[in-house]
């Protein structure tokens, strides 16, 4: 390990040493803390599901694709400020780093402010446009109107955490996530159970528990060890050949996040057409299939930071072994995971909302999609290994053509001309994953990671922290 980082203690020198070591030992904390991320919204689910109703169940689990196609554009840009961060910070380029952390910060405060006022403000077409069930809309209208009002929390968290990430920390992070995590779940149950609140109590609950979490990440930032990561407000300004880097790398990412939401609210108005335990059980198999997949993301955003950093010291070949190992492990992980999933899916199911209908819509979806999880490893693994190598185009075009263009498709032609029953339109989802994954496969095969980096003349001397 690099003298700074041992004197850091935080962050990560994945230039030398064990890859599948240095891959395990990033992607656990983040695979744990994203693990706590999620029971944001899966707490909200269980605590609606059993205290509240089917109505408010299905609202809250109808709204996901909204949140994350604006949140989602969001993330774009911050996985394009972990990038330059990261490979910046593999070429020991520190001054560089600090000037990325206070841009980056700067550009958070700006887009969540722009985030919450225009999430609210297409909340009703948003709920139209997905044909929503007219008893499940004023819910749906009230969690959603509260979420955007504090999404301010969420981004700076997750831009906080992306810097510390992509400098090797992903311990601090989850013990963040930890806190607040556990914070949510003990506001849900005051807020619905003890103060008798519906849908509004957990959206509140969500709210304040992410604004903890982020409280949290800046005062690490702002007190950290390690000077090229700390956060001083009275830097905090645009450095504009940085922030075009950001946007170089992270504006195809956000659009590709962005776009694929937003072809995920059409794909939401299929599922809704049949009814309102149609979509419980689809809102209960969309929490579950977040949290199978939770392992490849892990290891699709370590392979991001590992690549980043060797290819800012030109080891090509120690990039690309990093990239496979972290294929293997995902694959081996998500086979364990979702056979267990297949084998338990009506408990689990029943778990969130015990309604007959509901269970056997759910397991129904888990039963058939678990097998084709194998194939979402492809394209997590080798488009986060592109995207630590500044490649981002190329994998959001794919994802484009492949979750947009060719699931509509499929979904139009399925849903007019073939069987407009349930099981044929959900594997719309699988056969848009098999697409990106043979194509993202042949775009690695082909493309040279030689002199892929984001930094500018990463063999300069490196300067003093």
């Amino acid at each position: 390990m690099s003298a700074l980082a041992k004197r850091a203690g935080r962050s990560v020198d994945m230039t030398q040493g064990s890859v599948v070591g240095h891959l395990v030992r990033f992607a656990v904390p983040l695979l744990l803390g994203n693990l706590f991320q999620q029971l944001y919204n899966t707490v909200d689910l269980w605590v609606v599901g059993k205290f509240v109703s089917n109505e408010a169940y299905s609202a809250v689990g109808a709204v996901t694709p909204i949140i994350t196609m604006l949140i989602g554009f969001f993330m774009g840009l911050a996985s394009g400020a972990g990038v330059v961060i990261s490979q910046y910070y593999g070429a020991k380029k520190y001054n560089q780093v600090r000037q990325t952390v206070h841009t980056s910060i700067v550009m958070t405060l700006a887009l969540g402010a722009v985030l919450s006022v225009a999430g609210i403000l297409i909340i009703p077409y948003m709920l139209k446009l997905m044909n929503t069930a007219p008893e499940a809309v004023p819910e749906a209208t009230t969690y959603l109107t509260i979420y955007f009002a504090g999404a301010m929390g969420l981004l700076l968290y997750n831009m906080g955490s992306g810097i510390l990430r992509a400098v090797g920390d992903s311990k601090r992070p989850f013990y963040f996530l930890v806190v607040s995590a556990l914070l949510n779940i003990a506001l849900d149950l005051l807020f619905v159970i003890g103060f008798g609140m519906k849908v509004e109590g957990v959206a509140y609950a969500t709210i304040l528990s992410q604004g903890v979490s982020a409280a949290l990440i800046l005062l690490v930032l702002a007190r950290s060890n390690e000077d090229c990561v700390r956060l001083r407000w009275q830097e905090l300004r645009v450095d504009r050949r940085i922030l075009r880097q950001i946007i170089r790398i992270g504006v195809p990412s956000a659009l590709q996040m962005a776009i694929t939401s937003f072809s995920n609210v059409f794909v939401q108005s299929y599922i809704n057409y049949f009814g309102l335990d149609c979509m419980s059980g689809w809102t209960t198999y969309s929490k579950l299939d977040q949290f199978i997949i939770l392992p490849v993301q892990s290891l699709g955003l370590a392979a991001t930071t590992f690549v980043g950093q060797n290819l800012g010291t030109d080891q090509v070949e120690r990039a690309k072994r990093g990239t496979r190992d972290a294929f293997l492990l995902s694959v081996g992980i998500t086979v364990v995971i979702s056979s267990a999933a297949i084998a338990l899916a009506p408990q689990l199911v029943a778990f969130f909302n015990d309604k007959p209908e509901v269970v056997a819509y759910g397991s129904l979806f888990l039963r058939y999609m678990c097998p084709c999880y194998v194939l979402i490893c492809v394209n997590q693994v080798y488009s986060g290994s592109l995207r630590g190598a500044g490649i981002s185009q190329p994998p959001t075009y794919i994802m484009l053509a492949s979750f947009v263009v060719f699931r509509q498709i499929y979904l139009y032609i399925m849903a007019n001309f073939v069987s407009n029953t349930i099981l044929p339109i959900a594997m719309g989802y699988p056969a848009g994953w098999l697409v990106c994954s043979v194509l993202t496969l042949i775009y690695y095969s082909h493309v040279d990671l030689a002199g892929k980096r984001v930094v500018d003349d990463p063999t300069s001397m490196p300067e003093k922290v």
